[in-house]
């Protein structure tokens, strides 16, 4: 299992994974959205590869004052799934999170069906936002 940068040559196969999430996990008519974030992704974004072919694609977000991280577009292939690939992705992101030193929350807003792989992970609802998963980014020094 190999996790790199996003490269625009993986545009193609980060859009086949999020076809294979609708209609069941994702909803279609976001798609317009993804593939806008691919041509211009406003933060790291990284593709995972297993057996020679992408099977994930996730990235994230800094705020202005370096303090908050969002996890954005994150997925991986539906016929890869409940092996631990998602896991492993959003570990990866959260420990290229915390790389930069600042950070002390991570936000999720996933879609409904993956709500709870967020809280077994660690993620709480916000409060002020149902919607918005929340993390606690504690650093070891």
């Amino acid at each position: 299992m190999d996790v790199r940068p996003y490269a625009a040559h993986d545009r193609a196969a980060c859009v086949a994974v999020f076809d294979s999430l609708t209609p069941a996990l994702l909803d279609a008519n976001v798609r317009p959205q993804f593939e806008s974030w691919l041509e211009n992704p406003s933060g790291p974004y990284f593709v995972m590869e297993h057996d020679g072919s992408i099977v994930g694609c996730g990235g994230y977000t800094l705020s202005p004052d370096g303090a908050t991280a969002t996890l954005e577009w994150g997925m991986i292939r539906a016929d890869t799934q409940k092996v631990g690939l998602g896991r492993f992705l959003l570990m990866y992101r959260i420990r290229e999170i915390g790389g930069h030193g600042t950070v002390a929350i991570v936000l999720a807003n996933p879609p409904h069906a993956s709500a709870g792989f967020f809280e077994k992970q660690g993620f709480h609802r916000g409060n002020a936002d149902p919607e918005t998963y929340i993390k606690k980014l504690t650093v070891c020094h």
